[in-house]
Order: structure tokens, then C-alpha cells, then sequence
């Protein structure tokens, strides 16, 4: 009896497995899902998500690529609404576009009388939104989005451009249910593929031979009636590349620093390395970093309006006239560039309207905008040459491309090696304080032939801020205090991109928010001079912080600048730690117990230091009196971490924790 009801489970599993997935059929049990069993914080699901990649050929327009896309999604709650809207890039270049056909959509959902119920997609629900001037967007916003709901997307890309197959995304933010992705590529065309991310995605590869027929047609010759085609068969074989897998779980970000999450994302990307047609040789495409540096140089839209200079010289000769030597003119020049054109928000690598434009009109993007300053800072004499970077959210690019570029910052070199990196971009940006955004690892540099080198982004110098505390405890266990805090360097680019739009009295509620004390008096100096640190000076109050027992006192000495939460909780990390750049918190503490208490204990000096140089952890406390100073520091030297050292720093954390949370005793004299 077991083995018969064996058997009938397998048939039935059998037969589910081959059920197809088709477009516009959804079941009730999926509707009436209210959380995904794998997953129960999910906000939406990827039911089904397939796409399938071939090509084709035709005898007057050549090879198409032919991109088949069905994405089925359920929304479990509101926060998983914006599942239900989406975005498709289409590139057109030179009047070669692709196209989206196909184009089909519904919402499905239970109705009153407790049916099966769907909303067609109308063309009202679709926009189009050129994004720039080579990639157009195509927006879908579906219809009687609510909870519960589920939708069912399908359309057809058809697209000139051959050679490059989109990356595959094998993991969402959201959990996949099922996931089906054929890739078949035909023999003359060479691809290599590359796997990325740390979820295992396997890859079934086959071939098999096929037969593409299409239609050839004559050219209009003189005295024909009319233009005569005939058809014609090609036999070849085609490479397949398959991912058929299930229950595939969402990335999400469940420990701090990890930089853009995406670039652990599994995913699959391709790269044509070259075609070998019949009768004819084989042709390589495999770039290397230098190559497309070089073709992004000889653009007429990089190179070309770099070497753009009358449009500025009045204004340059009035900078310089002011400038004693390199440094003032360095100084002077990224200053005026700042003032004189805003960033329109757009990352590229390119100029759109052209450098001549944005100076006139005082607004452009990245490349508009640090192209002119470059230009201004050769024309001044100084070694300046543009470097290329891929943005945080741009990713990290697993092998030369165009697409691994897209912003462009300035350097400056100098005859002993050292050098300056400058983005106008941001107004509170500094010299070699890039904003966070361009701090990806390496960008590239491209000099006056064309020629390129690697360049490292990371900042040499560390994001620094120091806490200097004077406390004053009395016998009631209140405290007064003055806290004065130094912010440098990128601490300090942070805080006036955070702050300098805000009133002071919003500044004064977090803080006080934050650390649950009573400002009497707030000073900010230098928020606005960026060339100097900022400083914040605060005179404050604060109960709660000392606790009386039994004739003891107990209290924390760093009190609310206490660390007092371990960040890494996770067992084990797969992501490296990424804080974006080094950095070192400082903390000096002065205070003064009450009159008639002597200190009975206090924390004893502890000292971590981690391997490699990664970082530093140091408390000490010294006792004179009734006066306790203590001295600690925190310090990172390395903006990135390897994931094999995360036991460690988690230990490092937790350490310091215990550390802060220590208390000193003092006991009222007898």
C-alpha cells in the first residue's frame, strides 16, 4: 500500500512540475495566499518570473535580439505596492531603436461574489519618458492595486543591438517562487557569461542544432514590375544557457554597511568577446579597461569639449590674478566651478548639452560639470585630467564595458606622485573629499593621449570626529556639561548635507532627541566655511543618567555618547563590511564627582587591535581626586572589510560595547 501511494505521489508531482505557467490564468489558492510561507515578511513575491532570449535574422534588417518577458507578482500589503509599477529601458541610438510589442497586462483579484476578477492594462496606465538622449523609459503603472492582488505582466523586446544581451537578474528583493530563463545564442556569435552574487544559481547549458528561415529581398532594378524576394534556410546550431529554479530567497539588507546591495544581487552577465560567421574570419570584441577609456575619450561628446577653452578665459584670468601659487589656483578655480554651475542631478559620463551650454546657462550634469573645471585647471597649467568612475548605485562591473562607467570626476597631479581628486558636483564637497557616491573602489584616469590608468578612489585620509566632554555631576545626580564636537573631512561633508538646509532649532531637537539631554545654549562654527572642520558647542542638563543604590553611585563615564548596541547580530555575513570610507571617532570625558564621594572603582584600561590594521579599539581612564578623565578611540583603516574577518569585528563590537556600558562606583564618605 505505501509503494502504490508512493508511486500515485510522484505521478502527481510529475505532472505538476510540467504544468505550464501560461499568461492571464492565476488560481484562486494564490490569490487567497496572505503571506509567502518561505518568507512571512515579504511584502510582495515574484510568482513566476521567466525570460527567454533567441535571435533572429531577416535579410533586410540582419540579426535582432528577441527578449520574451512574463513576470507574475503577488502583493501581500501595501509596502509591496510598488511591485505593481514597471519600468522598461529601451535603447535608441542613430535611429536604431528597440522596441517594446506585445505589450499585455492584468490585475487580478477576488471580487465580492468571491470569483476570480481582473483589470486589463490600458494605455492610459502606460508612459514614456525619454531619459536621456539614448535611453527611453517605458513606464507601466498597473491598475486596482490593493492588498491581496496579484499581477501578470508579458511583453516582447526586439532590439538591433545583437551583441549586447541584458544582464540576467536571478535575485530580487523579494522572494522568486519560480524563476525560468533560456538564453540561445547561435554559433557565429561568442558570448562570455559570468556569474555574480552569493546565492548559488545553476546554470544548465546544451545545444541544439536549428533552422532560421527568412525572406530575402532584391533591390529595385531598372525595368522590374515590381521588387521580387525569395526565401532562404540557415542550419546551424545554437548554445543554450538555462536557469530553472525555485524558492529563491529576497536579498535583503539585514546588517548595516553594506554598501550597495546589489552588487551581491546573483545575476548573470554576458560579454561578446566575438563573432565568427561562415566564409569569413573571426572577429574579436573583448575590451580591456584601456580600450574603453580610449573610446569614451574619442567621443565627440568627452574628448572634443575638453579641449573647449574660449568660453572661460575672461573669467579664468580673474580667478588667477588672485592665486600666488599651484594650490590657490586650485582652491580658486574648484570654488568658482562650484558657484558658477549647479548639478542637475543626472550621472553620466557624457556631456549632453555640451560644456559651452552648462556655462552659460550655470547648470549641467557630472561630465558637463568636471569637464569644464579639468579644462580650467590645464589652462591654468596644472597637470588635470578627467577620471572615470562607476557610481555606488552603477555597481561594480565584472569586466570591461562602456555601461562600467558612468559619472566623471577631475584629478589633479603633482611631480612628487601625489595627486587631488575635486567633484564640483557638490557644494560642500573638498579636495580629495569626494562625495559618497564616487567612492567605488577605482575610477580610471584618462590623460591628454587618450591613454588611461587605474586610479584608487578610497580616501587616504580618515572621516574624523572628536567628542570632548566636560561633565559636572552633583550631589542630587544631575549632571551639567558642555560637549564640545570637531567634525572633519568627509564627518564634516556629511553633516552640512545633513544640516545646513535645516533650522537650528530642528538641529537642536534630534540632538536632544538622540541623546535625551536639555540644550541651554547651541554654537555652530564654520558649517558654512568649508575649508575648516566644523564645531558644535553645546551647554546642556541631563537626569536619568545616574543611578543611586544603596549609597553607591553608578554610572557609565561616557554617558550618552555610550555605544550601547552591538550593529552585527547576524551569525555569519556573506557581504563584505563596507563603511565607505576609513574613519576615527574620538572621546575625551572630564568629570567632576560630588563633594563627599570617593571613587570606589572604575573600568580598567582595555586595548584591541584587529588583524591586518584593520582597526583600533582603546579606553583608559585615569583618576586624580575627585577629577576622572578618560580618553578612548575608535578607528577603522580600511573602508572595506572581507566577509572572513566577521567574526572578529563582531567581536571587536561586542567588546566595545561591554566596555562603554562598564560603570565607575563612587561611595559617599562616612
Amino acid at each position: 500500500m505505501k509503494k502504490i501511494l508512493s508511486i500515485f505521489t510522484l505521478i502527481i508531482t510529475i505532472h505538476l512540475n510540467a504544468q505550464e505557467i501560461k499568461f492571464g490564468k492565476v488560481s484562486k489558492e494564490e490569490l487567497e495566499e496572505k503571506f509567502y510561507p518561505l518568507d512571512s515578511t515579504a511584502d510582495a513575491t515574484y510568482l513566476y518570473k521567466s525570460k527567454d532570449v533567441s535571435y533572429e535574422y531577416t535579410g533586410s534588417q540582419g540579426w535582432y535580439l528577441i527578449t520574451k518577458v512574463h513576470e507574475r507578482i503577488k502583493i501581500y500589503n501595501k509596502k509591496g505596492f510598488d511591485y505593481a509599477n514597471k519600468i522598461i529601458k529601451l535603447f535608441n541610438r542613430g535611429g536604431k531603436d528597440e522596441k517594446i510589442i506585445n505589450l499585455k497586462a492584468y490585475t487580478f483579484f477576488i471580487n465580492e461574489k468571491g470569483k476570480i476578477d481582473k483589470l486589463k492594462l490600458s494605455k492610459k496606465d502606460i508612459f514614456d519618458e525619454e531619459k536621456t538622449e539614448y535611453w527611453n523609459l517605458k513606464k507601466i503603472t498597473m491598475p486596482g492595486i490593493k492588498e491581496g492582488v496579484i499581477v501578470d505582466l508579458t511583453y516582447q523586446i526586439n532590439s538591433p543591438y545583437y551583441y549586447y544581451i541584458d544582464k540576467v537578474i536571478a535575485q530580487e528583493n523579494i522572494p522568486i517562487k519560480k524563476i525560468d530563463i533560456k538564453i540561445k545564442i547561435p554559433e557565429y556569435f561568442i558570448f562570455k557569461n559570468y556569474q555574480k552574487g552569493h546565492y548559488p544559481i545553476h546554470l544548465k547549458k546544451s545545444s541544439n542544432n536549428i533552422t532560421i528561415n527568412y525572406t530575402n529581398r532584391l533591390k529595385d532594378c531598372f525595368g522590374c514590375a515590381k521588387t521580387s524576394s525569395y526565401n532562404e534556410s540557415i542550419s546551424l546550431f545554437e548554445k543554450v544557457i538555462e536557469i530553472d529554479s525555485k524558492n529563491i530567497p529576497a536579498l535583503k539588507e539585514t546588517e548595516p554597511y553594506c554598501g550597495n546591495i546589489g552588487n551581491y544581487r546573483a545575476s548573470l552577465e554576458f560579454e561578446l568577446s566575438g563573432t565568427k560567421f561562415p566564409n569569413a574570419m573571426y572577429k574579436n570584441y573583448s575590451n580591456t579597461w584601456e580600450s574603453v577609456s580610449k573610446t569614451i575619450y574619442k567621443s565627440a561628446n568627452f574628448g572634443n569639449e575638453l579641449e573647449k577653452n574660449n568660453y572661460y578665459k575672461g573669467d579664468l584670468a580673474t580667478i588667477l590674478s588672485s592665486a600666488n601659487n599651484n594650490y590657490d589656483k586650485i582652491a580658486l578655480i574648484f570654488q568658482f566651478i562650484k558657484t558658477k554651475v549647479n548639478w542637475n542631478g543626472k550621472y553620466q559620463k557624457y556631456t549632453n548639452s555640451g560644456v559651452r551650454k552648462a556655462y552659460k546657462d550655470g547648470i549641467g550634469n557630472s561630465a558637463e560639470i568636471n569637464l569644464i573645471l579639468t579644462s580650467m585647471l590645464r589652462s591654468a597649467g596644472l597637470d588635470s585630467n578627467p577620471v572615470l568612475v562607476s557610481t555606488k548605485n552603477n555597481g561594480i562591473p565584472l569586466f570591461p564595458t562602456l555601461d562600467g562607467f558612468n559619472y566623471v570626476v577631475s584629478k589633479v597631479n603633482f611631480p612628487d606622485g601625489k595627486y587631488i581628486l575635486l567633484d564640483a558636483t557638490d557644494k560642500y564637497s573638498t579636495p580629495n573629499i569626494l562625495p559618497l557616491r564616487t567612492l567605488n573602489w577605482y575610477g580610471r584616469e584618462i590623460l591628454k593621449n587618450g591613454e588611461s590608468k587605474q586610479v584608487n578612489l578610497t580616501p587616504s585620509s580618515l572621516a574624523n570626529e572628536t567628542n570632548t566632554l566636560f561633565v559636572k555631576i552633583d550631589e542630587f545626580g544631575d549632571i551639567t556639561g558642555m560637549l564640545r564636537r570637531s567634525l572633519s573631512n568627509h564627518s564634516a561633508m556629511f553633516y552640512r548635507q545633513k544640516n545646513n538646509a535645516k533650522k537650528e532649532e530642528d538641529i537642536i531637537t534630534s540632538i536632544e532627541e538622540k541623546h535625551n539631554i536639555e540644550i541651554n545654549d547651541f554654537k555652530v562654527l564654520n558649517d558654512k566655511n568649508i575649508t575648516k572642520p566644523i564645531t558644535q558647542n553645546i551647554k546642556f542638563t541631563a537626569e536619568g543618567f545616574i543611578e543611586n543604590i544603596n549609597d553607591k553611585v553608578y554610572f557609565s563615564p561616557l554617558l550618552f555618547l555610550a555605544t550601547k548596541e552591538n550593529p552585527f547580530k547576524s551569525k555569519e555575513r556573506n557581504f563584505p563590511i563596507n563603511f565607505g570610507m576609513p574613519w576615527q571617532d574620538n572621546f575625551s570625558v572630564s568629570i567632576s564627582i560630588p563633594d563627599g564621594y570617593f571613587i570606589e572603582s572604575y573600568p580598567k584600561e582595555l586595548a584591541i587591535s584587529l588583524p591586518e590594521n584593520l582597526g583600533i579599539f582603546k579606553y583608559k581612564i585615569i583618576t586624580k581626586g575627585n577629577k576622572i578623565s578618560l580618553s578612548t578611540m575608535i578607528q577603522f583603516n580600511s573602508s572595506i572589510i572581507s566577509p572572513i574577518f566577521y567574526p572578529t569585528i563582531k567581536e571587536f563590537y561586542k567588546q566595545l560595547v561591554k566596555k562603554h556600558a562598564e560603570k565607575i562606583i563612587l561611595v559617599k564618605k562616612q
